[in-house]
């Protein structure tokens, strides 16, 4: 049996055909909320994926859970990027992945926003801050990033530019204009 991550599976581990179902679940029901928004149904989600409603409703017995599901596989995919950048350039780069994920997955977090579904994942969020963390001291070691810019400085950058992205609903002019300016900000000057 493959490896599964916290996103995968909560509980005792799933058998191989619940875990690949679980899976296709999530990735249908995040296309299904991005194209549809709060209209989606779980049907759809179950169609797309290809299983039946009530795998769907084992797997997330309402329409929060698998919405915070989907929010966890989200940011799991955020923490394997980030471990995948590096040198002087690679906080840029996810900052820029990062925010334009935001806005096209605006309509998933307005969902779990709108319905009431806090998504707690502090270990989660404590290993992107770790590997944001790694992106930053390599871009400062190659002289790209300010040696006086600290972590929560970048986090809280990371976090406000997100939120408008999602909120703001940005188009990429938008974003690559702002984000210029972020940029022009920890660059040294």
């Amino acid at each position: 049996m493959e490896e599964v991550s916290s996103w995968q599976a909560e509980g005792p581990p799933l058998r191989a055909d619940a875990q690949r179902n679980r899976i296709r679940i999530l990735v249908a029901a995040e296309e299904v909320f991005t194209e549809t928004g709060p209209g989606a149904s779980t049907e759809e989600v179950a169609r797309r994926a290809g299983v039946a409603i009530g795998t769907v409703f084992r797997h997330f017995p309402t329409k929060g859970d698998l919405l915070g599901a989907i929010m966890k596989r989200l940011l799991a995919e955020l923490i394997e990027s980030a471990g995948q950048r590096g040198g002087g350039e690679g906080l840029f780069e996810f900052f820029t992945e990062l925010t334009a994920q935001a806005s096209y997955k605006r309509t998933v977090v307005g969902l779990l926003e709108s319905g009431g579904t806090a998504v707690r994942l502090p270990e989660a969020v404590g290993h992107l801050t770790e590997a944001v963390g790694g992106l930053l001291s390599e871009a400062q070691a190659a002289g790209t990033v300010s040696p006086g810019v600290a972590l929560p400085e970048v986090m809280a950058l990371l976090v406000s530019v997100t939120h408008g992205a999602v909120h703001g609903g940005w188009d990429a002019e938008l974003r690559e204009r702002t984000l210029a300016v972020v940029f022009a900000g920890l660059r040294p000057r």
